[in-house]
């Protein structure tokens, strides 16, 4: 699990975050507008009183409609604010005029901090990723932020990851520290990820 799953997993990310640039405004623009609906309809976040979610930047599938669609449903949403060592503290959304930039290129909200383990009030958690492997190994963007802060979620919480349709199914090298997602979140579903014998992987 050494040099070669680091290389592995670099050529996959730098692979799939220019697939990302090539592709076109508009396939963005209906993409968030898509999985804005899809996520209302998934069960999960149809029951759930509080979403832990993320602000999208750049070439990432967007999220911004789909924060807008879960606080117009009455729904609490958690922000992750990337704390120096990066982990993940959290704040609720209150809107696109309380986000603000910060390090790394990200947008973060400005409420006041709840503290690490907020994320464990989720009740479905969404999180961001460059693709995912059929079993939930989640390919993230090198920091990991998520294999911090995941271990907090409270065991039978729904993870999903916010992909396009085909970053999902990829042969994603896995490491032991690496924290599993149960779920892809595309424009087109919500697609189960795991064998039928790990029903509970993160």
């Amino acid at each position: 699990m050494g040099p070669g799953h680091s290389a592995a997993k670099t050529a996959l990310r730098d692979q799939v975050l220019a697939a990302r640039k090539r592709r076109p405004l508009e396939a963005a623009a209906g993409f968030a507008a898509s999985v804005a609906d899809v996520a209302l309809g998934w069960e999960p976040v149809r029951s759930a009183a509080t979403v832990a979610a993320y602000v999208s930047v750049g070439s990432e599938p967007g999220t911004g409609l789909l924060l807008d669609a879960l606080a117009a449903a009455g729904k609490r949403v958690l922000l992750p604010v990337v704390l120096p060592g990066l982990d993940l503290d959290w704040a609720t959304y209150t809107g696109r005029p309380g986000l603000a930039p910060a390090a790394r290129g990200l947008l973060e909200p400005t409420g006041p901090r709840l503290g690490r383990t907020a994320i464990a009030q989720a009740d479905v958690v969404l999180v961001p990723g460059t693709a995912v492997s059929p079993v939930g190994a989640r390919l993230g963007q090198g920091g990991g932020c998520y294999d911090r802060a995941l271990p907090r979620v409270l065991p039978g919480t729904p993870v999903a990851v916010v992909l396009y349709d085909d970053e999902v199914g990829l042969d994603v090298p896995a490491e032991p520290h690496d924290v599993r997602v149960g779920f892809a979140l595309t424009s087109t579903g919500v697609r189960p990820l795991g064998s039928l014998e790990s029903p509970d992987i993160r």
